[in-house]
């Protein structure tokens, strides 16, 4: 008999609205989750340290462990701050990087994770990837998708709001890079995964075109479950390409050559789509973008994160280095450092009229 369908992982549980956070001792009491109430719960010492005196009367068989960073060597000694507990699961209490240690630590011991964001910065709230500093910079690991999701929109809105606005950045540049990875489909015959080129573009065109704001729950519930939705791609496809094209090369050529500098990843990437949208002579849709940008108080060309123009055509230049096999529209058209100069002098003189 044929297979009709195909099993995904999932989180067992998504729940996104204000005062989330009062549920969630129900939430892990679920038995898939946690049978004894015992739980090792990893936070920062800002946002989880606070969160902690609320929760901790909820939570009577949990553990706390302060992770101090977002390195490899943090998401390690994590791990091995946990091997003797006998915990059911891993709480992951704060922003990305402890959420992202968490997933390494949960990985690294065999327990499920549940995701509990105080922040919107990026889509890894969902993802099957630990983005973890190392000595040789940054590093993607793969790790299991959290089995449980909590956002309280209260707690998302008492952080400051330049997090919420990185979320938005990533989660419209999705639109920049499914373009990227069917792209590579034409030229080189490179497989695209339907379901999850659908997920990550939807994610981001509801982002792109919902006319609420940063502090609104309506677009914040939108903001975060295409975060979610993101994540699920990332899962399905094996890989971060439903998520990641030109817009993250970009990215990450500003952080490596300009380290001390590289602002949120948001900002960054969000930029790079746009450019990388215009690059593909999608001037409508780089328009667009860079509309939505601006209006949720996103950069929107180089200089307004502290760039100079010639800084960012070096980046552009070296983009394709950062992420070797990777084809987008940068490896595309193979710009040389002049015409890429020229390139994006047409993108700010279009977003800026």
């Amino acid at each position: 008999m044929p297979v009709l369908t195909r099993l995904i992982p999932s989180p067992l549980v998504v729940d996104v609205r204000p005062g989330a956070l009062d549920d969630l001792a129900s939430v892990l009491a679920d038995q898939r989750i946690s049978q004894s109430g015992k739980l090792a719960v990893a936070i920062s010492d800002g946002s989880g340290a606070r969160l902690r005196r609320r929760l901790e009367p909820s939570l009577p068989g949990a553990d706390w462990f302060e992770v101090g960073g977002g390195t490899i060597d943090d998401a390690v000694r994590l791990a091995d701050g946990m091997k003797s507990g006998r915990y059911d699961a891993v709480v992951g209490l704060g922003g990305g990087k402890v959420i992202d240690c968490a997933k390494f630590a949960a990985a690294r011991v065999g327990l499920p994770m549940v995701a509990v964001a105080t922040n919107l910065s990026h889509d890894g709230i969902c993802s099957p990837v630990s983005i973890l500093d190392n000595d040789a910079g940054r590093g993607s690991y793969g790790v299991p998708t959290p089995i449980a999701l909590v956002v309280d929109l209260a707690v998302i809105r008492e952080a400051p709001i330049r997090f919420v606005r990185s979320g938005i950045g990533d989660a419209v540049s999705n639109v920049s890079a499914v373009a990227d990875w069917e792209l590579a489909h034409r030229v080189n015959g490179e497989k695209v995964d339907g379901l999850a080129a659908a997920l990550a573009r939807q994610a981001g065109e509801a982002v792109l075109r919902h006319p609420g704001g940063c502090g609104d729950d309506g677009f914040l519930t939108v903001l975060t479950e295409g975060l979610v939705l993101s994540g699920i791609a990332m899962t399905i496809a094996g890989h971060t390409r439903p998520s990641s094209g030109a817009c993250h090369e970009i990215s990450h050529a500003l952080d490596l050559l300009y380290p001390r500098r590289a602002a949120s990843h948001g900002e960054q990437v969000g930029i790079g789509a746009a450019f990388a949208t215009y690059l593909r002579g999608d001037r409508e849709g780089a328009l667009l973008m860079a509309d939505t940008l601006r209006r949720h108080g996103l950069p929107v060309v180089a200089r307004e994160i502290g760039f100079g123009d010639e800084e960012f055509v070096r980046a552009v230049g070296f983009a394709p280095q950062t992420r070797p096999g990777r084809y987008t529209i940068l490896e595309h058209l193979d710009l040389t450092p002049a015409r890429a100069g020229e390139a994006y002098a047409e993108y700010v003189a279009a977003v800026s009229g």
